[in-house]
């Protein structure tokens, strides 16, 4: 894929009507409570300082809010544990409380991703060593105790699997996660697979995106797409957005799948792939229009700080809305040991183009994009 020549607008036209404005902020304020320190407005193309640390060591945040109180899911040792704050940053020092713990040896937990349906809570991870990890889920009516014990998910061809969440759009269930095409370790690809309830799949597994383009093959053995998060945009398009090369690596970054519009998630080539990374901390690798971080190498693995977790509560143009994820502070060594959760904002781009070439479908499409802060 070529890279874009044209510099991004803002989410909203500095033209557009002042109703539409306030109809947007309107909606904004019903959707979400802004974390302490978030700006509502358009951004500029780059920020002073970070949002802040939450000061908690771990990886892989996955947080929602219920009413005014926010929930964070975080593996630790052979168990699970869930914190609830008033805040996002305020996560970093509320109790953790564990939820699940390995009494079968299931091997590393990875990545719990909690979601909400039909008023239940379910927690979907990792669990497994070597080529054996597998996607687990546990559920509750509570989103710190009840759980039970855990059910490995069924997922189609019943291949290494690692990173996936559930959630619904137009009205389908459906599960994405990182995985493997067969049995050895060769890349890392995400899949999606309609989900008949919560805990069952139902028919095949598709790829959606591989690691093929050189900005994100600059780290590999395995070259990875991995901890895809969905999210839908003001004009109803679904979007994953995913992380790419190795989170072993300070090029871990954020980058994007946009659904093409009336797009059949199922089918590779209705899905455009931003031309860079969105969210990182080497410039080389990075989208043009899009900065580099200033305060934290290789973020990566994010979470969307939705209203119940759910897509269909996704933000409207216009304001900032949170956002975690999982760095390492800049000066520090980049190891998995040294990362830390941080809160962060994000907004929708508006007018982006997509470009891709020697593939099936048109070579270019429009819609909106996503500028990520930290």
């Amino acid at each position: 894929m070529s890279d874009p020549t044209r510099t991004p607008r803002r989410p909203l036209r500095r033209s557009s009507a002042l109703g539409a404005l306030a109809l947007a902020a309107a909606l904004a304020a019903t959707l979400f409570l802004s974390p302490p320190g978030t700006a509502q407005g358009a951004p500029q193309a780059r920020e002073a300082a970070p949002q802040g640390q939450t000061s908690l060591r771990a990886a892989d945040p996955s947080v929602l809010r219920v009413g005014s109180t926010y929930v964070g899911v975080q593996s630790t040792g052979g168990g699970i544990v869930v914190r609830q704050a008033s805040s996002t940053d305020g996560l970093a020092t509320a109790p953790a409380r564990q939820v699940w713990a390995d009494s079968r040896g299931r091997g590393e937990v990875w990545a719990p991703e909690i979601v909400m349906d039909g008023g239940r809570y379910y927690i979907y991870f990792t669990a497994g060593v070597g080529a054996a990890h597998r996607m687990f889920v546990i559920s509750s009516a509570s989103p710190d105790s009840g759980y039970g014990a855990e059910t490995q998910l069924a997922l189609p061809d019943n291949k290494w699997a690692i990173d996936g969440t559930l959630f619904t759009f137009e009205g389908q269930r459906w599960f994405v996660w990182s995985g493997w095409a067969g049995d050895t370790n060769v890349e890392q690809n995400l899949y999606i697979a309609r989900m008949s309830s919560p805990t069952q799949p139902t028919g095949a597994r598709y790829v959606i995106s591989q690691p093929r383009e050189s900005w994100e093959r600059v780290v590999g053995n395995p070259f990875i797409n991995e901890s895809p998060e969905a999210i839908k945009d003001p004009n109803g398009q679904l979007h994953i957005a995913y992380s790419a090369n190795g989170s072993w690596s300070e090029q871990y970054c954020l980058a994007d799948l946009r659904l093409r519009k009336g797009g059949d998630p199922t089918y590779v080539w209705d899905w455009y792939k931003s031309n860079g990374c969105l969210f990182g901390s080497n410039r080389a690798t990075m989208m043009a229009g899009w900065d580099p971080t200033l305060h934290v190498n290789g973020p990566g693995h994010h979470t969307f700080v939705l209203l119940h977790g759910d897509i269909n509560t996704s933000p409207p143009a216009g304001p900032r809305f949170p956002s975690m994820y999982h760095a390492v502070a800049k000066g520090t060594p980049y190891s998995w040991a040294n990362r830390h959760w941080y809160t962060g904002t994000f907004v929708w781009w508006g007018d982006t183009t997509y470009s891709r070439a020697n593939v099936p479908g048109p070579t270019s499409d429009k819609g909106w994009s996503l500028k990520f802060f930290e």
